[in-house]
């Protein structure tokens, strides 16, 4: 019955490819589950005010949670190989930006991710998301993915102590004589090794070389046990609804607009580059695609319900869907190994951030190949696609590149005399972003 209802017969494949590529996509996305924690509680900040941070253990629970579920959705709904889990890039724009830069508290950051999770749905329920996504230039979607990838990696530079803050010249080199920092360095190697030699569960193996090559050298302490108690959920589940009165203001607005549009193209692109390599795109169109938007959706608000930021699907999923799986029975699987992690929460304690940077600067390497994409010639695409990259990591902050980004495009099009060829939509969001600077500078 499980055979004929995910389609084994018909895409070819049996429950040895399925359950092994469940298992590769599972081992390319686990870094997420140390990685996330870290970002979510803002470790790496010194001096950070007491419940500024989220609880780091009760992030990890969130975090597994989370995958588990929304790749079940996947999985069981829209029957497609695709993992989710908690969105790196989102994750830092929560932390980075709205908690530690615009001041916002945890809580009613929490709130944003549930309500643009709930407009997600709506707009996948009424067909409006897929008019939403093609309003908004090409160029600009693959300049915001570029951005992201560059403001992660430079939160990986800072973690791992190679980029420090200078007086004089506001960044510069850091101590690299420093332990933690030369463990980074080798993390960010071996990681660097395992990619280009195509291990693709590379990220998650490197974490784990260099915590061990940390504790060998006594840079990180040993574990006191590998398999424990699941971590309570009581700091973050469902802290969410009890600040949603904090929302209404147009700060919180732009931040729920930015949570909404990085996972629009986050989930858009990551479907169909799986899907395209798995051979299940149907005269260029993605089959299911409204229940595999509607998983990703749900994912958001289950996550925002338990304790974490947005949960979006992954592209490393692209690794299992190379080892063969087709179905979503692969999913199941990997939903399944997200739950069993959860008994393996002592762990945290040894991934501390020289451990973590590497996997941050190499998701970024990843992530600015979109900038080929980008037609440079143009200048009146050039300027406002540059913007938006350059901003994110100069103004630690994705929702200014974007806004920044936004505001030149309209500008940059009318001047060229190609005004008919932008989407009211542009112009909407042009309003809101000039808008958000007047309140801002107020």
């Amino acid at each position: 019955m499980m055979k004929r209802y995910f389609m084994f017969d018909e895409m070819g494949t049996n429950y040895k490819r399925e359950t092994i590529g469940g298992i590769t996509t599972f081992l390319a996305m686990a870094y997420i589950l140390f990685v996330n924690p870290s970002v979510l509680s803002l470790e790496s900040i010194p001096d950070l005010p007491e419940g500024m941070g989220m609880d780091k253990g009760a992030v990890f629970t969130a975090t597994a949670i989370a995958a588990a579920v929304g790749t079940l959705f996947m999985g069981i709904i829209a029957k497609y190989p695709i993992g989710l889990a908690p969105g790196m890039g989102l994750n830092a724009f929560f932390a980075f930006t709205v908690v530690l830069t615009m001041g916002i508290p945890w809580e009613t950051a929490l709130s944003g991710v549930l309500v643009s999770g709930i407009i997600f749905i709506l707009l996948t329920l009424t067909g409006l998301r897929e008019k939403a996504i093609n309003a908004i230039p090409a160029e600009l979607k693959y300049a915001v993915g570029a951005g992201i990838g560059l403001f992660i990696a430079f939160i990986g530079f800072q973690n791992a102590g190679i980029i420090v803050s200078d007086e004089a010249v506001l960044v510069g080199l850091g101590d690299l004589t420093s332990g933690n920092t030369l463990l980074a360095i080798f993390g960010v190697a071996v990681t660097v090794v395992l990619l280009v030699l195509g291990v693709k569960s590379g990220v998650f193996i490197g974490m784990i070389v260099t915590a061990i090559t940390g504790m060998l050298v006594g840079l990180i302490p040993w574990p006191t046990a590998i398999v424990g108690s699941v971590p309570s959920l009581e700091p973050t589940f469902g802290v969410a609804f009890s600040h949603l009165g904090d929302i209404f203001t147009l700060q919180m607005l732009v931040v729920i607009l930015t949570f909404l549009f990085v996972d629009f193209f986050d989930t858009a692109g990551t479907l169909v580059a799986v899907a395209n390599q798995a051979g299940l795109l149907k005269d260029n169109k993605l089959p299911r695609a409204g229940k595999a938007l509607f998983a990703d959706a749900s994912a958001t608000v289950a996550g925002a319900i338990v304790g974490t930021s947005t949960t979006t699907s992954y592209v490393e999923s692209a690794s299992g869907v190379g080892a063969g799986a087709r179905t979503g029975f692969a999913s199941v699987v990997t939903a399944l190994l997200f739950l069993l992690a959860l008994f393996f929460s002592p762990l945290l304690s040894v991934i501390t951030s020289a451990v973590t940077a590497p996997a941050l600067i190499i998701v970024g390497v990843m992530m600015v190949s979109s900038l080929k994409n980008i037609d440079w010639d143009r200048f009146e695409i050039a300027v406002p696609a540059f913007l938006t990259i350059i901003i994110m990591p100069l103004s630690y902050s994705i929702a200014t590149g974007i806004a920044v980004g936004f505001i030149f495009y309209p500008i940059t099009m009318i001047a060229k005399g190609r005004w008919k060829e932008i989407h009211p939509v542009m112009y909407g969001f042009f309003v809101i972003f000039i808008l958000y600077f007047i309140f801002l500078a107020g």
